[in-house]
């Protein structure tokens, strides 16, 4: 038989849990309410949620696939037949700009997260555990970030034919160390408070206690970066693709369209308008969400406090 727990012992756990839950609830719903107050951040979200949309479902709306050719429409102006016009090759521009968004996105959004959740980890793991491992993980990352990264990204990219994979591995490679430092610096304190020391005390493992301890208290941070991640990754890829060392043919991006349309922008200026169209909506609105969330989440922002911008 087991110590019977008295029911006010029972009745103090519940209501701890209560509030715990209770103001978990509180401050969601605090950060919501800074978020919505702030219309250029709301307005963002909507474009972003838009241009989504359109990647997603865009090719519904037109017969013609982004490699499919019209020899009876080279270079020809927007019309009913083909809303955005004609390339020089008679591909349509509306169902390239669909794919080439699409794969934008793809890599814009695959990219962030995955140097986000490095970053995350090395920093966090060389503040925490300190000594010759934080040693050895701040020496690599000073490394890196003096590294040429565009010089070594052209070349790589270019040597694998552009494949979109391979890019979002090396500006993956070359693209974590500024967070992860960023990371680090926040750490060192975040290892001294109360609840690492209580989990240390109770023999919990260094892995854990950085994965469940240090680096969810970084959420606000990690949360930002890598919104504002897309925005440098959308950046990287559209000039790697717009110098021929991103993505190449006969796949599409928004660089490629850029590229593409640059040297027609006086004779057939809507092959450069609408992908310049699409990559300035997508680093406008992810840079609105971006200040929003750092506005929402940090109590001192003024901005977030006040109802943001007007």
């Amino acid at each position: 038989m087991g110590t019977p727990v008295s029911p006010d012992a029972t009745s103090e756990v519940v209501t701890a849990t209560a509030t715990g839950t209770a103001r978990y609830l509180g401050r969601r719903r605090l950060y919501l309410r800074r978020f919505r107050r702030n219309r250029t951040a709301v307005a963002g979200v909507a474009i972003f949620l838009l241009l989504v949309l359109f990647s997603a479902l865009g090719d519904l709306f037109t017969p013609y696939g982004y490699a499919d050719t019209d020899f009876s429409a080279l270079t020809q102006a927007p019309s009913a037949e083909h809303w955005f016009g004609t390339n020089q090759g008679g591909n349509d521009v509306y169902a390239a700009a669909v794919h080439g968004l699409q794969r934008s996105l793809v890599i814009a959004v695959s990219v962030s997260a995955l140097t986000v959740a490095i970053a995350a980890v090395v920093g966090a793991g060389a503040a925490y555990l300190g000594g010759r491992v934080e040693k050895a993980g701040l020496a690599v990352i000073h490394f890196l970030l003096i590294v040429p990264s565009f010089l070594v990204l052209a070349l790589v990219s270019h040597r694998l034919a552009g494949d979109w994979r391979v890019l979002i591995l090396v500006l993956t490679v070359f693209g974590w160390m500024s967070t992860a430092r960023v990371v680090w610096s926040v750490s060192t304190s975040l290892r001294e408070r109360d609840y690492v020391r209580a989990a240390e005390f109770m023999g919990v493992r260094p892995l854990r206690i950085v994965l469940r301890h240090i680096i969810p208290n970084l959420g606000s941070l990690l949360i930002v970066n890598l919104t504002l991640g897309v925005v440098s990754t959308v950046l990287s890829e559209t000039a790697l693709s717009f110098l021929g060392f991103g993505v190449q043919t006969p796949d599409v991006s928004l660089g490629t369209m850029l590229a593409d349309g640059a040297g027609t922008i006086t004779s057939a200026p809507w092959l450069f308008a609408f992908p310049a169209g699409l990559t300035v909506l997508l680093t406008v609105s992810m840079t609105f969400v971006g200040d929003g969330l750092r506005d929402a989440l940090d109590p001192t922002s003024t901005t977030g406090a006040a109802g943001g911008r007007r």
